[in-house]
């Protein structure tokens, strides 16, 4: 079982639903079909049709199991919902300056929807427990894969 709750904003919730729906729905009863279509072919050995249609199914519900777990387990949090807009909290996005006043500007969002080229950092990452609960103006200090650094919060906004 998992020790935190996986917290995780509506449309990351969305998302992880649409993948879930979109293989339980969509590819797997059309796989199961072509693997019945080539069992009926003869022997399975060489049948190509058959083993990786078999091979891609097991892939299919490993990712099934994995979303079903992942969204029962999940805690909608609605980032707009926030009371205190003050500080750094689930779903925040956060501008921050390094020690070579170089500005980030990122949000904070569940680990099942993080994408750093798009600056969503996930709740549990190194940098997001450094800024959890920092005002506008407070310095943190992380220790991140390139060394210790220092950042302070220029600005904190929620949707």
């Amino acid at each position: 079982m998992m020790d935190r709750p996986n917290y995780i904003t509506p449309a990351g919730y969305a998302a992880l639903k649409a993948e879930y729906d979109t293989l339980f729905a969509g590819e797997r009863p059309k796989l199961v079909e072509t693997i019945s279509w080539a069992a009926g072919n003869g022997d399975r050995s060489e049948n190509g049709d058959y083993i990786y249609g078999r091979k891609r199914l097991r892939e299919i519900d490993r990712r099934l199991g994995f979303l079903s777990r992942r969204m029962k387990a999940a805690k909608v949090v609605d980032p707009a919902r926030q009371e205190d807009r003050s500080r750094v909290f689930f779903g925040a996005t956060v501008t921050i300056a390094d020690e070579d006043d170089n500005r980030r500007e990122l949000t904070l969002v569940g680990d099942d929807e993080t994408d750093a080229g798009k600056g969503l950092i996930g709740w549990n990452a190194p940098l997001a427990w450094a800024l959890r609960g920092a005002a506008v103006g407070d310095l943190r200090r992380v220790t991140l894969p390139g060394g210790e650094r220092e950042y302070e919060v220029i600005a904190v906004t929620y949707p």
